[in-house]
């Protein structure tokens, strides 16, 4: 006797709908825990929506240089633009690529916008000076009177660590000392004599000027008050200040400041730069080479600076007005220069590609500039939301008048994907820079539809199944695989459409493109979770599975066929009359 076959399982699961649902219950739970202990109760709102400016810049490259316009680069150029916008005073400000070539600024509401739109449409500004006097970043105290009358600062100046890619404060010199030394310094080798030092000299040539006097004064005024550790103030120092100034500055980090002279190299000069590895000397260093003109420059101020007692032998360089790194100089060098130090591999590169984006002929072309008013974003977001809240009803009248009981597990279903997008949203502002902003709401508004279409897909699947005669049961379970396939392939048409719209648009509209294809895919998660597993527990109750005419699923009201049975085989007739 043959052993019995085993029973094959119903597809979709039949007899373990409550594992899907308990793992869709957990996911929601998860995001909605998450979204709290983020504390992002609410998804981030876009500059139309918020109120703002946006700006759409699209970078361009002098001819032959097409190789300029790449990851690294725009990725530099938006951490540049960043740093503007923010020294600007703005806060939460969104700087990001988008593209290739694209680079979108999100200015929020009270800010500037002409200010702004200088600010970031603008080259980063690179140059090389020469240190003067360097300090801890923090603020010195009042100057006290010195013997010629003349004020002097009272801090104790310091000088940075030789040959080091970062400087490191250290008590050093006093200020007097320093300042004779500085002087000295700028007048060496026949180059012109700055307007102001960094303090005033008891041995100062009479020829000196009132105007001199009065500039540097307010030099040492503007370094001794100077803190370092505050944003607004080192935006502050590195505003409006011009190549052939001497300036104030701190260093990126804000753990120093520098007295700096006129810039003796531009980072226009700057060929290429890269970042490698000594395997001798086991540590990460920068290699710079420069054009020949910059080679001349360079060779006459390391010439100048070799000679030099720290600090002032050392050559900052700055980046739009900060001091990204201040090494030393021990010998005169030319053409290419290496810049060694406590280097990591991302300090290291990040450097190289400060440099070499400082000499690339990289530009930005405005696409683009959208202000909106708060009270316009409110205005717009109100109307999008009334037009959801229509729509939504339309999609529940016709679901119920038409499905009737079926209607609640479609609106059960409609309110899951709600709550996991809603979630999602609020999530992906913190983590990726997602905001919601009008394009995106109307995507979310669309996917109303996409989503119910996938619940009507299944329900006429299991209407035809009981039109043929069978019970709600299995029709249920001989209705999904149909469905699902139709269902799949929907959605995966819908999600290719806005995969292509976000890659091959720019700016609000992409909200609109990522905004559908995150609940289309959700679309399939709520579809094969939830909406699956509650039709297979509805089936079994009494309400659903006696065919109640308002259950949506009465086989007099669908038309149904008399139940399919089985007819015993009758054999055929032998007289061909009989046939």
């Amino acid at each position: 006797m043959a052993a019995p076959k085993k029973r094959r399982a119903p597809a979709g699961g039949q007899g373990r709908p409550g594992r899907s649902l308990a793992l869709i219950l957990i996911a929601m739970v998860a995001l909605t825990g998450g979204m709290f202990l983020a504390d992002q109760p609410t998804p981030r709102l876009g500059i139309d929506l918020a109120g703002g400016t946006s700006i759409t810049l699209e970078a361009k490259s002098e001819p032959g240089q097409e190789s300029a316009i790449n990851k690294t680069n725009m990725d530099t150029a938006v951490q540049i633009m960043e740093r503007r916008v923010n020294g600007l005073g703005v806060s939460e400000a969104e700087v990001q690529t988008q593209g290739k070539s694209n680079i979108i600024v999100n200015i929020p509401k009270g800010t500037n916008s002409a200010q702004a739109r200088e600010q970031v449409g603008t080259t980063a500004k690179l140059y090389f000076r020469p240190v003067l006097t360097v300090a801890e970043g923090t603020p010195t105290p009042e100057p006290s009177a010195s013997s010629s009358g003349k004020p002097t600062p009272s801090g104790s100046p310091s000088a940075p660590t030789a040959d080091k890619g970062k400087t490191s404060a250290t008590p050093n010199a006093s200020a007097t000392t320093q300042g004779r030394a500085v002087t000295g310094a700028l007048k060496a080798d026949s180059t012109p004599t700055p307007k102001a030092s960094t303090t005033p000299k008891a041995d100062a040539t009479p020829s000196a000027s009132a105007a001199d006097e009065a500039a540097a004064a307010k030099l040492q005024k503007q370094f001794a008050a100077l803190d370092c550790s505050s944003k607004a103030s080192r935006a502050e120092a590195a505003r409006g200040a011009k190549p052939t100034d001497m300036v104030v500055a701190c260093s990126s980090e804000g753990d120093a400041k520098y007295v700096l002279g006129p810039s003796e190299v531009s980072g226009t000069e700057v060929d290429s730069a890269k970042a490698g590895f000594d395997q001798q000397r086991g540590m990460w260093i920068v290699n710079m080479e420069f054009t020949k003109q910059g080679s001349k420059q360079f060779q006459t101020i390391t010439k100048k600076l070799s000679a030099q007692q720290p600090p002032q032998n050392q050559f900052a360089i700055a980046l739009d007005g900060e001091v990204v790194s201040a090494p030393s100089v021990r010998t005169t060098l030319s053409g290419s220069a290496e810049i060694s130090g406590s280097f990591t591999q991302q300090s290291a590169e990040d450097l190289a590609n400060v440099l070499s984006y400082g000499a690339l002929p990289l530009s930005f072309k405005e696409q683009s500039v959208t202000t909106v008013t708060a009270a316009l974003g409110g205005e717009q977001l109100q109307a999008g939301l009334i037009a959801g809240a229509i729509g939504l009803a339309l999609v529940v009248i016709y679901l119920v008048a038409y499905y009737r009981g079926l209607a609640i597990i479609a609106l059960l279903s409609l309110l899951v994907s709600g709550i996991l997008t809603y979630t999602l949203m609020s999530l992906l502002g913190p983590a990726i820079g997602f905001a919601l902003n009008l394009p995106a709401v109307c995507g979310a508004i669309v996917a109303i539809g996409i989503t119910a279409d996938s619940f009507i897909v299944y329900f006429e699947r299991v209407r035809d199944e009981i039109r043929e005669g069978r019970t709600l049961r299995p029709a249920v379970e001989r209705a999904w695989p149909r469905a699902r396939r139709t269902i799949l392939v929907s959605d995966f048409v819908s999600f290719l459409a806005a995969a292509v719209l976000f890659v091959v648009t720019v700016g609000k509209v992409q909200g609109f493109a990522f905004t559908l294809g995150l609940t289309t895919l959700l679309d399939v998660v709520v579809v094969f979770l939830f909406t699956k597993p509650v039709m297979t527990l509805m089936a079994r109750t009494k309400f659903f599975a006696s065919g109640h005419p308002w259950s949506g699923l009465d086989p007099k009201r669908l038309g149904a066929k008399p139940p399919l049975r089985r007819s015993r085989r009758v054999n055929a007739p032998t007289d061909p009359k009989e046939a």
